[in-house]
């Protein structure tokens, strides 16, 4: 064998020319390419659980086929039977009072009545695994939202309609947008109708200073508008996967401006986006480096005073976890601990669970291995997939066949915006938390000791969006079993942005509030929802009168000990 070539034992002493982990990880990152970062692998699994229980259940089929029978003798006869007719102007795809008219109002009818046979094949059958069926489910249901008639011109009369209307026009329109959408996937550029949204000129302009840096984190410093201050401040951990700003995006939506108005000193954590030499930082080095040394600066600068830390999705399971930690250790510089859409137990974290497996994980690794870093589009189809009908196809039947573009605004500005994730941190928040729930069942270690949510002693803040696919709010509710202390929960309209991005004023706004006392027994999600008293408006206010009940008198202003090492909104922010 030539010395030129790298040569590696295996377990079974034979000498291989390359390595072999090295082939097969290089396979397997290849295949991720082409599957939008899916496992076929997991995919198959759950279909032949599905079709060999099926094979073996000679009733369920005998039943499925007289479903199937009795569907399309409702929908040829085009009776009130099966009601598909009614569940077809339900739905959002087939309510123009076109969809009224034959034929497209038997196509919507029958593909109503399709939904509804297919998700009966799939569930229901006895010995298919639980996880499987709802990959299962899933699977279908994006294939029938694929195939749905609205999205066949046609089969779509809103599209027949314009085409009319336009002699073509709109499909001239539409070939436009597909070749600039094209054109901007390959090259990776913002879309240009987002050209007008300017990190620190339009976006993320409260003004503020860069008060503490490391190779991690920048802090930036706000300070009150207010004559009376609180004496403790404020400390906002976003997300480790997002850039901050969706916490400070224009001025009339800005949470951060908005807390600065309420008379809190507020520091937020600008987390660097990783590159490849970052491929070994692990959970905890985001809790060391990350939340642990911003409330050091947070301390330096306020000295002698305790701490509101919030924290926005995985920024608040991060917190959460520091704070268990904190607990563990005696460390008392909480004042009080507000979860934004975070999740700490992962047992029903909706949709997106369905993509956690050791199949799934092990494909998302191989795609890490050899680049670091996982880029935040090599995951977007995923997150395109919970909500396919808004994100996939709806754009497509408004972009490419109406000829229609959204008018662009600051959140899909930031939402383009987007960062990378370092494998071994990755990894570990989806396996030790996502896969083995080791948070919320005792087993997750941080600085070498296990942790415990029950440690928490300081009053909690947390907030779950009704319309959320990424943090469910039940999944976010379960901290009130997790913690002993007291717990305020919020449920807010909206989804897992736009239902944080929740300002004063914003029309259409509500939510549901309860404060359950520490020691108090469990309330289950449903029946907290009942005993829950509901508010017309933004839940910041609330958020704000109980940060109010939580601190201290107000004071003048102190003086802030940290020098500035630049204004906001810094430099890391700004890393393509």
């Amino acid at each position: 064998m030539s010395k030129s070539i790298s040569a590696k034992q295996t377990r079974f002493g034979s000498v291989f020319p390359v390595d072999p982990d090295a082939l097969d990880r290089s396979l397997h990152a290849a295949v991720a390419r082409f599957t939008a970062g899916l496992s076929p692998i997991a995919l198959s699994q759950a279909w032949w659980d599905w079709a060999a229980h099926l094979a073996a259940s000679p009733g369920h089929r005998a039943e499925l086929m007289a479903s199937a029978a009795m569907k399309t003798a409702a929908v040829l006869s085009g009776t009130a039977a099966g009601g598909y007719a009614d569940k077809a102007r339900a739905d959002v795809r087939f309510d123009d009072e076109a969809w009224r008219n034959w034929p497209f109002s038997f196509w919507a009818a029958a593909h109503k009545a399709q939904e509804e046979w297919w998700a009966e094949a799939v569930s229901g059958l006895r010995g298919q695994s639980a996880d499987h069926e709802k990959v299962n489910a899933f699977a279908v249901r994006q294939l029938l939202d694929m195939a749905s008639p609205s999205n066949f011109m046609a089969s779509n009369p809103e599209v027949q309609r314009q085409t009319v209307r336009e002699s073509g026009q709109n499909l001239l329109r539409g070939a436009v947008h597909f070749q600039e959408d094209l054109r901007q996937l390959r090259s990776g550029e913002p879309a240009p109708e987002l050209a007008g949204f300017v990190v620190g000129e339009t976006l993320a302009t409260t003004p503020g200073d860069v008060v503490f840096r490391n190779d991690l984190i920048e802090l930036i410093r706000y300070a009150p508008t207010t004559d009376k201050v609180h004496p403790e401040p404020v400390l906002l951990i976003p997300a480790w996967i997002m850039k901050y700003y969706i916490l400070d995006l224009s001025p009339h939506n800005s949470l951060v401006r908005y807390l600065v108005g309420q008379g809190h000193t507020v520091y937020c954590i600008s987390w660097r986006d990783p590159g490849a030499d970052d491929r070994d930082l692990g959970m905890d080095d985001y809790i060391e480096q990350g939340v642990m040394a911003a409330l050091d600066a947070v301390g330096r600068d306020r000295p002698e005073t305790r701490i509101h830390a919030t924290g926005y999705c995985l920024g608040g399971t991060l917190l959460s976890i520091a704070a268990a930690a904190m607990g563990r250790d005696g460390d008392d510089r909480l004042a009080s601990v507000s979860l934004l859409a975070a999740q700490a137990d992962f047992t029903e974290a909706g949709e997106l669970s369905l993509f956690i497996n050791d199949s799934q994980l092990a494909l998302l690794e191989d795609m890490m291995w050899k680049a670091g870093v996982l880029k935040a589009e090599q995951m977007a189809g995923t997150f395109q997939l919970l909500k396919s009908n808004d994100l996939i196809w709806s754009r497509m039947l408004r972009d490419y066949m109406m000829g229609e573009r959204s008018e662009p605004n600051d959140l899909m500005a930031w939402n383009a915006d987007t960062t990378r994730m370092p494998y071994r941190m990755h990894s570990e928040y989806l396996r030790q938390l996502y896969l083995n729930n080791d948070l919320a069942e005792g087993r997750l270690n941080v600085g070498g000791k296990p942790v415990s949510l029950s440690d928490v002693r300081v009053p909690i803040f947390a907030v779950g969006t009704e319309r959320d696919h990424v943090a469910p709010w039940k999944s976010a509710y379960k901290i009130q079993a997790l913690t002993d202390t007291e717990v305020t929960f919020v449920l807010a309209s909206g989804g897992h942005n736009g239902g944080i991005v929740s300002e004063p004023g914003h029309p259409y706004r509500h939510f549901r509030i309860r404060t359950t006392p520490d020691h108090a027994a469990f309330a289950s999600a449903d029946a907290w929802v009942d005993q829950a008293e509901q508010h017309e408006g933004s839940w910041w206010t609330a958020w704000a009168d109980w940060l109010g009940q939580h601190s201290l008198t107000p004071i003048n202003a102190p003086k802030p000990k940290l020098d500035t090492l630049c204004a906001a909104p810094g430099s890391y922010v700004l890393q393509d």
